[in-house]
């Protein structure tokens, strides 16, 4: 019996996260019957090419919706407040990529190395987490269920292609601008990227947190299942692509580097980059355009003893958006959900 194919719809698929959706789903041989381009009406008409076919985006609408089984949503929170609920009402399973939903409690928030069996109690909506969140948890799933995890204090080094293409052509051209003696001037980050970092990502909260930070902290509680108490610092680094982060972890009882390494070499989608001698460890730009979530420097906290350091660096496009979307649906295919 010939295996079931599905029509997939894709909302933003002008956007890079959009495009890297339409890849990954073409590297992946994901079932397609059919796929539909969609985009707000400035971006409709755009003509992108998918394989050996082209295809034109078509104005994201709640008539075009009827007929689609997968709609992976990545257009922002506002387009999917406003669309989203038209999307699930017609049939689709739509897998959301913006914040929109991530706390709702009916929404499963979901990294299918970590939570794939929240999927079976989805209405229609599952959330795709923030980037940063994606690659952390599929590192804390098999340490935690090993170890367990007390606490955690995370530093984050984000790419300029988390705040999109617009940011990433901000970083060169500033550059350019610094380079040339020129002075680097901001119109997508808010302050200049080129050269420098930026100590905060999002809006400020009543607390001093940003609203990054407070994403991290309230989506790993919910992905893992347990109120792992998280502190978070998230800044943008001027590398085009691949987040990295500086990862303390207190554990309930004294661990070994050595004891981590065993857990993580047989961790799902995990890979160990880890050699003081060479010098080699997980580097942006190595990781970029690849799957796996690298980890390295795994050192004790010689502050505490049942601490331990870690450094994880994965493409913020693949594990941090796209490919954890396109898993999802796979996973969903594989359950019998779909």
């Amino acid at each position: 019996m010939a295996a079931k194919k599905y029509t997939v719809g894709v909302l933003g698929a002008t956007g890079l996260v959009g495009r890297e959706i339409i890849k990954t789903l073409s590297e992946r041989k994901f079932p397609v019957s059919r796929l539909i381009l969609l985009a707000s009406e400035r971006s409709a008409g755009t003509v992108l090419s998918v394989g050996k076919k082209t295809l034109t985006v078509q104005v994201a609408e709640p008539k075009i919706f009827k007929g689609i089984d997968f709609l992976f949503s990545s257009a922002g929170g506002s387009v999917s407040k406003r669309l989203a609920s038209h999307a699930v009402d017609a049939g689709c399973i739509v897998i959301d990529n913006t914040s929109a939903f991530r706390m709702e409690e009916h929404v499963p928030l979901v990294v299918p190395e970590v939570n794939a069996e929240t999927l079976r109690h989805h209405k229609g909506l599952i959330a795709n987490p923030n980037c940063s969140t994606a690659q952390l948890v599929v590192v804390l799933k098999p340490l935690h269920d090993a170890f367990g995890i007390k606490r955690l204090v995370v530093s984050t080094y984000q790419a300029v292609s988390g705040a999109g293409n617009k940011a990433i052509e901000e970083l060169y051209m500033q550059s350019e601008q610094v380079l040339s003696g020129q002075p680097a001037i901001p119109q997508v980050l808010p302050y200049p990227i080129a050269f420098n970092v930026i100590p905060f990502i999002g809006e400020f909260e009543a607390n001093g947190y940003t609203n990054e930070e407070m994403k991290m902290t309230h989506e790993v509680a919910k992905i893992m299942g347990a109120p792992i108490p998280t502190t978070a610092t998230c800044v943008r680094v001027p590398v085009a692509n691949g987040h990295s982060e500086s990862v303390n972890i207190e554990f309930e009882r004294p661990v070994t580097p050595e004891q981590v390494r065993q857990v993580l070499a047989n961790a799902p989608l995990v890979t160990l980059r880890d050699d003081t001698q060479l010098r080699h460890f997980p580097y942006p730009l190595e990781v970029s355009g690849q799957d796996q979530v690298y980890v390295g420097r795994i050192r004790q906290d010689v502050s505490h003893p049942c601490g331990i350091n870690l450094w994880v660096v994965a493409d913020n496009l693949r594990k941090g958006a796209a490919l954890n979307a396109v898993q999802i649906a796979e996973t969903m295919i594989a359950m019998g959900l779909a």
